[in-house]
């Protein structure tokens, strides 16, 4: 089953047992995965990306309302982020992204945090898109340093 269906599904479901805020988070889902397809070729590679970036989108405006003293609206933000981390792929563990992150150290020959674009490369692509940049970024330069 595609994923667009499957926000469909559950979409209906959330509509059935009165869950507003759950329809509200599929419907902005279900609408930004149909813009995509529209878009660009469908895969499955482009719904994760799409899913993530709303989900990064819906952090980011948490933290913005919490700035303003608005912690109603920010709460409501990360409960629509909470939504859309169902319907993503699991986070790589610490243990594997160390594993990645020391492979793609190796497989470079880095060894200076001059180099760490050349391994930030490698590192991402096998990550595929499992983990946060910024994840890879600190484990990367913490490696590269030591």
């Amino acid at each position: 089953m595609r994923l667009l269906d499957r926000v469909k599904a559950d979409t209906n479901v959330a509509l059935k047992a009165r869950d507003r805020e759950r329809v509200s988070a599929l419907r902005l889902v279900s609408a930004e995965l149909q813009k995509a397809h529209k878009e660009a070729v469908p895969s499955g590679a482009d719904e994760v990306a799409v899913l993530r970036r709303e989900r990064k989108r819906r952090l980011e405006a948490s933290e913005a309302y919490r700035a303003a003293g608005r912690a109603e609206l920010a709460d409501g933000e990360e409960r629509e982020a909470a939504v859309i981390d169902e319907y993503l792929p699991a986070s790589l563990t610490d243990e594997e992204l160390h594993a990645i992150v020391g492979d793609a150290v190796a497989e470079s020959g880095a060894s200076s945090p001059r180099e760490m674009g050349k391994v930030m490369a490698l590192a991402m692509a096998r990550t595929d898109g499992r983990a946060d940049g910024k994840r890879v970024s600190a484990l990367v330069k913490e490696k590269l340093t030591a």
